[in-house]
C-alpha cells in the first residue's frame, strides 16, 4: 500500500544514526543506507542532512517524516478493513470435529446446498473428546466454532448453544466381541437380564432417563453401572476391559474396532443435528435458513 522505504526512513529519523537504525531492523548500515538513496531517488527528493556528527532531517525530510506515520496508520487500517469485507463475502462457518462428534454430518448435507450458497466456505476445527473437558468445547461454539454435529438431548449442553435439529439416531447395545451376545442380529431386552449395562447417570438426559425409569421399573434383572453424563473412548475401552454392556448409539456403531453395536427392540432414540451459538450472527442465521428450505433429515 506504500512504499517499505518508508519504514527505514522513520527508523532512520527516531535513531539519528545509520548505524542504531540498522540494529533495530536487523539489517546492515550499508542496507539502510542504500534503502535511504533508493527512497530519495524515487521521491527526487533530499530528506537527510548527512554529516559526520550524524543526520537531520531537510525541510522536505520533516514533511515527508510526518506525513509518512499518518500515511502508514491509513494503510494498515484500509487493509484491516479490506481484510474484514473479504472476509465477510467469503462467510467462512468454522465447524467443530471429533471423533464423536465427526462433522461429515455437516458436510454431506453441505454438498446438497452448497451449489446454492457458494458464498459460504468451510473450515473444518478439530476438538478432543473428553468427557471432563466437553463443556468447555460447547461453552466456544460462537467463538472458536460455528457448529458442532452432535446428538444431543444434553440440559448442560443446551443451557450453553441453540439446537438445530436435523433427525434422531436409534439407541443401540455395544457388546465386545468375545461377549455371548456379540452373534444375535437383534436383541430382546429380556436378552440383557444378568448383564450390566453401563449408561450415563441420571440428570443431564431426559431420553437416557426415561429409558433408566423403564428398566429399572420393568427389568430389575439388568445391573445398570453409571458412566460421566458424556462419553469419550475411555468409555467404550472400559466396556471391553469388563466384556460389559454399553448403551450406544448408531452413529457411534463403528467407534471402537473390539466393540460390536446391535438394535434392541425398543422405539428409543436421541435427537442429533447442528449445535450453534446462543446468539448466532448474521452469517449462521442466514445459513440455517438457507438449510430450512431442503429436505435435509437422515431419519
Amino acid at each position: 500500500m506504500y512504499n517499505s522505504y518508508l519504514d527505514t526512513f522513520i527508523c532512520v529519523a527516531d535513531c539519528g544514526s545509520f548505524n542504531k537504525a540498522a540494529e533495530q531492523l536487523f539489517i546492515s548500515p550499508t542496507a539502510v543506507m542504500k534503502q535511504i538513496n533508493a527512497l530519495e531517488k524515487q521521491l527526487d527528493l533530499i530528506l537527510l542532512n548527512r554529516t559526520a556528527k550524524g543526520i537531520t532531517l531537510t525541510k522536505a525530510g520533516e514533511s515527508i517524516y510526518k506525513d509518512a506515520k499518518y500515511m502508514i496508520a491509513y494503510s494498515e487500517q484500509a487493509i484491516k478493513k479490506a481484510g474484514k469485507l473479504a472476509q465477510t463475502e467469503r462467510k467462512t462457518l468454522r465447524v467443530g470435529t471429533s471423533m464423536l462428534n465427526p462433522c461429515k454430518v455437516f458436510m454431506d448435507l453441505w454438498y446438497q446446498v452448497s451449489d446454492q450458497f457458494s458464498q459460504f466456505k468451510i473450515q473444518v476445527i478439530p476438538f478432543e473428546d473428553d468427557h471432563d473437558g466437553i463443556l468447555s468445547v460447547i461453552s466456544q461454539i460462537g467463538q472458536t466454532f460455528d457448529f458442532i454435529v452432535g446428538v444431543c438431548d444434553s440440559s448442560q449442553w443446551l443451557y450453553l448453544c441453540n439446537f438445530y435439529r436435523l433427525g434422531e439416531f436409534r439407541k443401540m447395545i455395544a457388546v465386545p466381541h468375545s461377549h455371548r451376545l456379540a452373534k444375535k442380529k437383534r436383541l430382546k431386552i429380556t436378552d440383557l437380564y444378568g448383564e450390566t449395562l453401563m449408561m450415563v447417570k441420571r440428570g443431564d438426559s431426559e431420553i437416557n432417563d426415561l429409558l433408566r425409569d423403564d428398566l429399572e421399573k420393568n427389568h430389575p434383572q439388568i445391573h445398570i453401572e453409571d458412566t460421566p453424563h458424556f462419553y469419550d473412548i475411555n468409555v467404550f475401552n472400559r466396556c471391553e476391559e469388563t466384556n460389559q454392556l454399553l448403551l450406544n448409539l448408531e452413529c457411534w456403531r463403528d467407534i471402537h474396532p473390539s466393540l460390536v453395536s446391535i438394535s434392541v427392540d425398543w422405539n428409543y432414540t436421541i435427537p442429533y443435528g447442528l449445535l450453534y451459538p446462543k446468539k448466532p450472527s448474521n452469517t449462521i442465521l442466514e445459513f440455517l435458513d438457507a438449510l430450512s428450505s431442503f429436505d435435509l433429515s437422515q431419519d
